[in-house]
């Protein structure tokens, strides 16, 4: 009896289990390394690119707006020329988690393999990165990195299908910009960063000379350092008039037809003051530093990028000095910038108080890692989801001026995710990261969360607040740090800034104005219903002056200069 229930049982359980639907089935795409593409076994991130759109590559279509298309990524190791490798369900998918998820239909199918070299660093770890060939960090034109041509491919996860497709183009090489009579770009090797690197690594800057640079030749010049990203050449600087041909364009950003001819007329414009008769005669230097995390290193020491603050400061900064007769003095030094630039700004007036006379920081990255964009880093435990005991609500990740979400925190952390694993996605999320995380045991930074989950480490977290919460350290060490830059500090953002960064000023704010021996004596500005990046100026709209931060501060900063120099200190021979 016990025999028969035990087969009864059995086979009431394979009915059972013959009569639910078969888990559909993953379609696979082979993707091919042709035999004359590469001489050795390749490295990096293979990424598949899906779109419905084709009048783009898709490699150029995926991003944070609600019109992304679809992004597959697996890393590969050890890809011998003439191999083939898969992207199947185990890849990591963004918008759509898993190729399972892939509705049947006819698709713009591509391929990219963002390739990775070996870096050996001192720290006796070996890493697989993405080194930067001139473009910015941005695998989807790094030259060397290889592509397939897209086309048109039926895809059907239901299906047992093995489309393949060929990387048989490789981007190009881009050309280094040249040298004019009034930009100079300087390239050195830095000796701090090769060692740490294992190799040859290099930094650089983009120089504006100032009107008279020639004909003065006793002339010895302050020196501006403005921070952002990643400038291949000085932008902004027009010397020929707007072109009267130039198709208008529109902005959807800034809801604007013929923006591009707004930059051209105020780029002029800033080429007309530069080298007008009233405009201070001084050094603009912006700093070419991107790392193969990003398209800049954040201009601070890091665990796992190394010593970027300390070659920008000790390494290029005296180069571009001598090079071009700069003071070469704390006093005659002054920084500013926005979003990126802004934090960076920011740092290193904090970083190296003694080095530069002021910073004038707009809408900056996090400046209070109590305010991460929308969550408190140290007291939230999902960067995610704000979490109840019966529900869990999305964080907001990107908003506009009206406060419409663009996305959530889990759409942009996955992206990456797409885009690489160990925080080589090369955006945003990782960058934080790679700068202000400890290093892990592989080498790589730590992650401060999960990134399939959200859920914040409570001792990453710990390390960013000792070592890179600007807040943070400013009200932990102002005794000491307070009497270099009590007068130095000046912060610009708008209230309605895309990516909450207002919020971190709040309580930074809150701090700077309870100070006392010595008293914060900055400014603190905040533009109504102005969206990211809002820089100071109140009787213009963003679109107009984000393209003005060399006029708006510069000048301030020459009466800065003058008041605050040293006696003896030459304050005339710039001043023609």
């Amino acid at each position: 009896m016990t025999k028969f229930l035990s087969l009864l049982v059995a086979g009431l359980q394979a009915t059972a289990l013959a009569a639910q639907p078969a888990p559909p089935l993953a379609v696979q795409v082979e993707v091919q390394l042709p035999a004359g593409k590469a001489t050795t076994p390749l490295d990096g991130r293979l990424l598949l690119l899906i779109s419905t759109d084709s009048t783009r590559e898709p490699r150029f279509q995926v991003s944070d707006d609600v019109a992304t298309q679809q992004v597959f990524g697996v890393d590969v190791e050890g890809w011998a020329p003439g191999g083939t490798r898969l992207v199947d369900a185990r890849a990591d998918g963004y918008p759509l988690v898993s190729l399972r998820e892939l509705p049947r239909g006819r698709y713009w199918v591509q391929a990219v393999l963002n390739r990775y070299e070996t870096f050996r660093l001192s720290t006796g770890h070996s890493v697989k990165l993405p080194p930067d060939k001139g473009e910015g960090q941005q695998w989807s034109r790094k030259p060397g990195n290889l592509y397939s041509t897209p086309r048109w491919i039926t895809l059907d996860a239901r299906q047992r299908m093995r489309p393949r497709v060929v990387l048989e183009r490789e981007i190009a090489p881009i050309a280094p910009p040249e040298d004019t009579r009034w930009i100079k770009h300087v390239t050195i090797r830095s000796e701090r960063l090769s060692k740490f690197w294992g190799r040859d690594m290099f930094i650089g800057a983009n120089v504006l000379l100032p009107a008279g640079f020639d004909t003065h030749p006793n002339a010895r010049y302050p020196l501006v350092v403005y921070h952002g990203h990643f400038p291949a050449t000085f932008e902004g600087f027009r010397e020929t008039p707007p072109d009267p041909n130039l198709a208008p364009d529109f902005s959807a950003r800034f809801n604007l037809r013929g923006y591009n001819r707004i930059q051209q007329e105020l780029h002029h414009q800033f080429y007309k003051d530069w080298t007008g008769p009233d405009f201070p005669r001084v050094l603009l230097m912006e700093v070419r530093h991107p790392t193969p995390y990003y398209d800049d290193s954040y201009a601070v020491n890091s665990a796992s990028q190394g010593p970027w603050g300390d070659a920008i400061m000790y390494e290029l900064i005296p180069e571009i000095e001598r090079r071009f007769r700069g003071i070469g003095q704390g006093w005659a030094r002054i920084t500013y910038g926005g979003s990126t630039g802004g934090w960076e700004a920011m740092a290193v007036q904090v970083f190296y108080p003694d080095e530069f006379n002021g910073a004038y920081i707009a809408c900056p990255d996090p400046i209070d890692f109590r305010a991460n964009t929308v969550f408190n880093l140290y007291e939230d435990r999902n960067a995610y989801f704000a979490e109840g005991p019966w529900r869990r609500t999305p964080r907001p990740g990107q908003r506009n001026w009206l406060g419409q979400v663009r996305n959530t925190m889990e759409e942009a952390n996955r992206r990456e995710a797409a885009l690489g694993s160990k925080g080589r996605s090369g955006d945003q999320w990782d960058i934080w990261q790679a700068t202000y995380s400890p290093m892990g045991p592989d080498g790589y930074p730590k992650p401060i969360w999960d990134k399939k989950t959200g859920v914040i480490d409570t001792a990453v977290a710990r390390y960013w607040r000792d070592n890179y919460d600007l807040s943070y350290i400013l009200r932990r060490d102002w005794n000491t740090l307070g009497p270099k830059v009590h007068d130095k500090i000046n912060i610009y953002v708008g209230d309605m800034d895309n990516y909450y960064l207002n919020n971190a000023v709040y309580l930074t704010e809150e701090f700077l104005r309870s100070t006392s021996n010595p008293k914060w004596t900055g400014e603190i500005l905040y533009g109504d219903r102005a969206e990211h990046c809002w820089n100071g100026d109140p009787t213009r709209s963003n679109a107009y002056s984000r393209l003005r931060y060399h006029q708006m501060y510069i000048p301030r900063i020459l009466d800065r200069m003058r008041a605050r120099a040293p006696r003896g200190a030459d304050t005339l021979s710039w001043r023609y």
